[in-house]
């Protein structure tokens, strides 16, 4: 499976790379099946197919990105820095035959930004996810801590020179 509908930052590197299960489309086949000899049961069944296959799913380690579309292509990314949670899912057959899903929210946003629906192994991705995001909170949280540092020290400096003015005023 290629990457090359995403453009990767130069040191950018993928962590993981997947697509939704052909099974998934066997609610589209079920309904679809019945509906053939009015045709409209072929263009569900297609469409379905269609629309798992030209679904990809990527982990980089500095974002997430979502490509979906049959006619056109939507590439949707959220970066580290913007999740906010997530969460895997799985049924009784998703346990049992290990798939599920995978929902992505972020900061600011309304619910869930980005699902990789009928992904295979859903915890080992979950966990991929999970390492770097805790990366990326601690990188910004040990930027915060330098800062807090530094302003520690500053604030120091001026009560001793605070203190030398006040020891040569009396």
């Amino acid at each position: 499976m290629s990457v090359d509908w995403v453009n990767l930052d130069d040191d950018e590197e993928v962590l993981w790379q997947g697509q939704p299960r052909i099974k998934s489309i066997l609610p589209a086949v079920i309904v679809g099946i019945p509906l053939i000899p009015f045709l409209i049961g072929i263009a569900i069944i297609v469409g379905a197919y269609y629309s798992v296959k030209n679904t990809y799913f990527v982990v980089t380690d500095q974002g997430l990105y979502r490509k979906s579309g049959v006619l056109s292509r939507n590439v949707q990314k959220i970066g580290f820095d913007k999740v906010q949670n997530i969460s895997f899912s799985q049924g009784v057959l998703g346990s049992y035959f290990d798939y599920g899903n995978i929902e992505i929210s972020t900061a600011g946003g309304q619910g869930v930004e980005m699902r990789f629906n009928s992904i295979d192994n859903p915890r080992e991705v979950e966990q991929i996810i999970n390492r770097h995001l805790k990366k990326e909170k601690g990188q910004s949280t040990g930027k915060k801590e330098t800062g807090s540092d530094e302003q520690l020290q500053e604030l120091k400096e001026i009560r001793k020179l605070l203190q030398s003015i006040d020891s040569k005023l009396e």
